[in-house]
């Protein structure tokens, strides 16, 4: 599960609400064990989406770097070009 989270500092554009919602479910998913936690859980679960969320934002938004921002779609040409280079 955890490999789908990407990396979400210095691109431009900056990393989108959705995105960082999605890498802090997916963290939640690996953390628990649960793809979709049942109803006794679900209040905990959502309630540590979002905790890990707001820290993601944190985290970014106090992150520098003098490197220049990457481009999403030529990252996104290198992951599939690895992904072909392994897989075939």
């Amino acid at each position: 599960m955890c490999r789908n989270i990407k990396t979400l500092f210095n691109f431009e554009p900056p990393a989108t609400e959705d995105e960082i919602q999605a890498s802090a479910l997916q963290f939640v998913r690996k953390l628990s064990g649960f793809n979709k936690p049942s109803q006794a859980n679900q209040a905990a679960f959502e309630r540590a989406v979002e905790e890990v969320s707001r820290a993601a934002r944190k985290l970014l938004a106090s992150l520098h770097t003098h490197a220049p921002a990457r481009d999403r779609d030529i990252e996104a040409e290198k992951a599939r070009e690895r992904s072909r280079a392994r897989f075939g």
